[in-house]
């Protein structure tokens, strides 16, 4: 029994010390000088592929680095974050997403970089901007992965089908609306509709608004009118034929191949700057940018990270963490193997360094990016905490409005019910 006691004992002291020396992050540096990381990232078999390569990489040019990597699909990404998050157990580096960021950083699982800008990351050639886009209250919680800037993306056959030579130089919302107008009288989508809070919130930046206040304790317009002016606009796209129905949208959403402008359906897409090389290849034909409607397209226009780099505040090996978020944005051999998949270098070195290595739709991107940043404003702050269930909501009320189940009035009072409440949480 005695025996029996004392091993138990000695069962629960191993219990207790391994308990207490979790930590989380990676095993930290050794006494041989070798150092442990863990990185985690979300994406697409291609992403896994050539980011392993990256890594492989930095192992080669630093071989007192071993690399443990985490990585999943999008949704995946975030339930295995949530539970690790909670145990403080985070991997030393993380992929985080606009949308994320904000909860993460104010529940202090996120380290402040700003101590590392300038020493372990260069940062002299990118842009002011950019870099900012990752400060939340004050503290410096992301490096942007890449940028990317919101455009149309379009088939200028197609357009010329709809007996229109060019996007007009300067178009605006009024312009935008005869286009349809021109495009359903040929029998042609102009577009496929637009993601609700992503071009309503560019919609108020040129009104020198946004879609929430600086606290993130509410929306950030006061007048509903606006929100009747911009899905009003949307929902008559819908009724002109200028755009399809919510039920034939909602069979090829998420799917390239099923898009309308793939089938020829379509004139343009409006999305993000990143994901025209996909549509491009799928396609496979010539495509073209034309700049965001206005007016005032330069308050409204801002470059977004696709994600940032984040390092933990559980990890144990924080420098070298930086590290390699330095060589993923100042290594020419590492961005050769990455060209812009997770948005357009925020090096300026590095984009002229890659270049010659890009494909024809890849220097597309990268050259109408260069043309849009010096129109482009600072971005508005990271979402608050809780925009995933704005944003559902907002999705939600708007699919109603254009089944023509509610007015644009009854949307705007029920989108700023539903948002009020959950940003409340905030206050």
């Amino acid at each position: 029994m005695v025996k029996k006691a004392i091993f138990l004992m000695m069962a629960a002291l191993l219990v207790f010390t391994a308990a207490c020396s979790s930590g989380g992050g990676s095993e930290g540096s050794s006494s041989d000088g070798s150092v442990n990381l863990r990185i985690a990232w979300w994406g697409s078999d291609a992403r896994h592929e050539y980011t392993q390569k990256v890594i492989d990489l930095y192992k080669e040019k630093n071989p007192n680095v071993k690399i443990d990597v985490e990585y999943a699909s999008f949704d995946d990404y975030w339930k295995k974050l949530a539970p690790q998050a909670a145990a403080s157990q985070l991997p030393d580096i993380v992929q985080m997403d606009i949308s994320y960021i904000s909860q993460y950083a104010q529940n202090g699982q996120l380290e402040d970089l700003a101590p590392y800008l300038g020493n372990q990351i260069k940062v002299d050639d990118v842009s002011e901007n950019v870099i900012s886009t990752g400060v939340i209250n004050g503290k410096q919680y992301g490096v942007p992965a890449g940028v990317n800037v919101l455009g149309f993306q379009y088939d200028p056959a197609l357009l010329q089908k709809a007996g229109v030579d060019a996007i007009p130089d300067n178009m605006t919302w009024e312009t935008y609306e005869e286009l349809g107008k021109q495009a359903a009288d040929k029998g042609l989508y102009l577009d496929g509709g637009v993601a609700p809070d992503i071009f309503f919130h560019y919609f108020l930046r040129t009104k020198g608004l946004s879609l929430y206040n600086a606290e993130g304790t509410g929306l950030g317009y006061d007048d509903d009118k606006l929100f009747v002016e911009f899905f009003g606009l949307m929902r008559r796209m819908i009724e002109q034929g200028a755009a399809p129905t919510p039920d034939i949208a909602n069979q090829t959403k998420g799917i390239i191949e099923e898009s309308d402008l793939v089938k020829e359906k379509g004139i343009g897409v409006w999305q993000w700057s990143n994901q025209f090389v996909a549509l491009q290849q799928v396609a496979n034909r010539p495509l073209a940018f034309a700049p965001m409607p206005g007016p005032d397209m330069e308050k409204g226009l801002y470059m977004q990270p696709s994600m940032y780099w984040g390092v933990t505040s559980n990890s144990k090996v924080k420098e070298e963490a930086a590290k390699f978020i330095d060589f993923w944005v100042n290594d020419v051999e590492a961005n050769k193997l990455i060209k812009g998949e997770r948005g357009v270098p925020i090096s300026g070195a590095i984009k002229e360094a890659i270049a010659p290595e890009l494909s024809d739709a890849t220097k597309q991107v990268f050259e109408f990016v260069a043309s849009m940043e010096p129109n482009a404003s600072p971005m508005s702050p990271p979402p608050p905490v809780g925009s995933p269930e704005v944003i559902s909501s907002l999705a939600d009320v708007v699919e109603e409005l254009n089944f023509g189940k509610i007015t644009p009035e009854q949307a705007a009072e029920t989108f700023r019910k539903n948002a009020e409440s959950v940003l409340a949480n905030n206050k």
